[in-house]
C-alpha cells in the first residue's frame, strides 16, 4: 500500500510539474502565437480557421497549406487574416507554399521587430515531453501535452507520431520541445490521444528555399513540388519488390513498401452466395490536399477473383460486368480540375502463361497543373467460362511517361498459375 502511495504522488507531482511548464511555455510564447483566419470577401466571413506562429522577427508566420488553400486557388474569392493574442486583426499574405508536407509562410505588417519563435537544431528522443500550441474550435489559444513517438512507419512523406490531443482550428500550430523550440507543427489528427505532426525541418527547408528564391508565382510552385513528388512515388513504387501472391488460381502483385497497405477478403463463408468472390486491395493511405474539392498523389491495387456457382454463362456474365463497373477514380476531383476521363480498349495477351484481358486505360488531366494526369485502369479476363480476374489499379497525378511504365509492370506481374 505504501508503495503504491508513494507512486500515486510521484504521478501527481509528475503531472504538475508537466502542467506548470506548459503555462510557463504558453504566456513566453502567446505574444507569437495567432489565429488563421480565411474570410469569404463576398460575406465578410469566416470560412475556415487554423493557427499560426511566428518564425522571423518581420513578420513571417508558418502554418498548415490546408489552412490557407482556399486563397492560394481562389484568390478572388478569399483573403488571410490574422488574430492575435491581444485581440488584434490585420491581412495576411501568402508567401511560399509546400503542398506536399502540408506548409505555407504568410507575412504580417508591421513597423518594428517581433519576438519570434526558435526552430528546434535536432530530433526529439522518443518519448520526450512535447507540447502543442493552436486554437481549438475557435476556443482562444491552449497548450496540450504529449509525448513524441518517432516517425510514422507507414507514411510516403514524414510524418511524427504525436500522443496528445490535436483538435480542429490546432492545425498550423506549433510543437515545442521544454526549451519551447519547434519541433514539428500540427497537421492532422486520428482522435484517441494519436495526432500527427509535420517534422521542423520540412519548415527549415520551406523557409530557406523562399529566404533564397522566393516563389514569383504560387500556382507553378505548387506544379514544380507535385511534378517532383510523383516522380519520387512512381519511382520508388517501380523499384520496389513486387511480390506475386496467390488469388484463386492467378497470381496477382503486391508492392513490397512500408508506406503500402493491403486488406483481404472474401466470401467463402457464405455457402448460398451464387459466385465466390475473393479480393485483395493495396493503397497508399495519404494524399496531397490541393483543396476541399480535390486530392492527388494516390494509389490504389485491386485484384477481384470471380467463380461461378452453378451459374448460367449470361448470369455470371452479367455480376462479372456490375464488379467491373463499380471501378472508379481514386481521388477527389472537380470539374473546374480535371478533363473527362478519356479511355483506350484493348484486348491483351503479355505471354504464353498472362492472362488474356480486355483491358481499359483511362486518363484525364489537370487543368491548372500542366501535364499531370489521374490514371483508371481496368482490366477483365476473357480466357475462362466459369472463373475470371478483375484488376484494377488508379493513380492520381502522375505524368504520362509515369503512368506507361507503372501500366506497363502491372500487366506483365499478372498470369494464371
Amino acid at each position: 500500500m505504501k508503495s503504491i502511495f508513494v507512486c500515486l504522488l510521484l504521478c501527481v507531482s509528475q503531472i504538475s510539474a508537466a502542467a506548470e511548464q506548459a503555462e510557463q511555455i504558453f504566456k513566453q510564447l502567446a505574444p507569437s502565437l495567432y489565429q488563421i483566419r480565411l474570410i469569404d470577401k463576398a460575406s465578410g466571413e469566416k470560412s475556415s480557421i487554423g493557427s499560426g506562429f511566428q518564425i522571423s522577427a518581420d513578420g513571417l508566420i508558418a502554418t498548415n497549406y490546408h489552412v490557407v488553400s482556399g486563397f492560394a486557388n481562389y484568390p478572388n474569392k478569399y483573403r488571410i487574416e490574422y488574430l492575435d493574442n491581444q485581440g488584434n486583426k490585420a491581412p495576411l499574405r501568402l508567401m511560399s507554399v509546400d503542398v506536399i508536407n502540408d506548409l505555407a509562410i504568410v507575412k504580417r505588417t508591421q513597423t518594428h521587430d517581433m519576438p519570434y519563435f526558435n526552430i528546434a537544431t535536432q530530433t526529439p528522443i522518443k518519448g520526450e515531453q512535447l507540447y502543442s500550441l493552436g486554437n481549438p474550435h475557435d476556443l482562444g489559444m491552449i497548450v496540450v501535452p504529449g509525448t513524441y513517438n518517432g516517425l510514422k512507419i507507414e507514411s510516403f512523406n514524414d510524418r511524427i507520431h504525436f500522443t496528445g490531443s490535436i483538435n480542429p482550428g490546432m492545425s498550423g500550430g506549433p510543437v515545442v520541445n521544454a526549451q519551447a523550440d519547434v519541433v514539428g507543427i500540427n497537421v492532422a489528427t486520428s482522435g484517441n490521444q494519436m495526432g500527427f505532426l509535420v517534422p521542423h525541418d520540412k519548415l527549415v527547408a520551406l523557409y530557406q528555399a523562399f529566404q533564397q528564391h522566393p516563389p514569383k508565382n504560387i500556382k507553378q510552385q505548387i506544379t514544380h513540388q507535385l511534378h517532383e513528388n510523383q516522380a519520387k512515388l512512381v519511382s520508388t513504387l517501380l523499384k520496389s519488390q513486387w511480390q506475386l501472391k496467390q488469388l484463386g488460381p492467378a497470381m496477382v502483385p503486391i508492392i513490397q513498401a512500408p508506406f503500402i497497405r493491403c486488406w483481404g477478403e472474401s466470401n467463402a463463408d457464405k455457402p448460398d452466395a451464387i459466385a465466390l468472390a475473393v479480393v485483395a486491395n493495396c493503397a497508399l493511405e495519404e494524399d496531397t490536399y490541393i483543396h476541399s474539392h480535390f486530392d492527388t498523389d494516390t494509389v490504389e491495387m485491386e485484384f477481384k477473383y470471380l467463380k461461378s456457382k452453378k451459374l448460367s454463362d449470361l448470369k455470371f456474365y452479367h455480376i462479372y460486368q456490375q464488379h467491373i463497373s463499380r471501378a472508379g477514380p481514386g481521388n477527389k476531383a472537380s470539374k473546374e480540375d480535371v478533363t473527362e476521363y478519356q479511355c483506350h480498349h484493348d484486348l491483351v495477351n503479355a505471354g504464353a502463361d498472362k492472362i488474356t484481358t480486355k483491358s481499359i486505360f483511362c486518363t484525364r488531366a489537370y487543368k491548372k497543373f500542366p501535364n499531370l494526369f489521374d490514371v483508371l485502369y481496368i482490366g477483365a479476363s476473357v480466357d475462362k467460362d466459369d472463373q475470371a480476374l478483375v484488376s484494377h489499379f488508379t493513380l492520381s497525378g502522375v505524368t504520362e511517361k509515369s503512368a506507361m511504365a507503372f501500366t506497363r509492370k502491372f500487366m506483365e506481374s499478372i498470369s494464371w498459375k
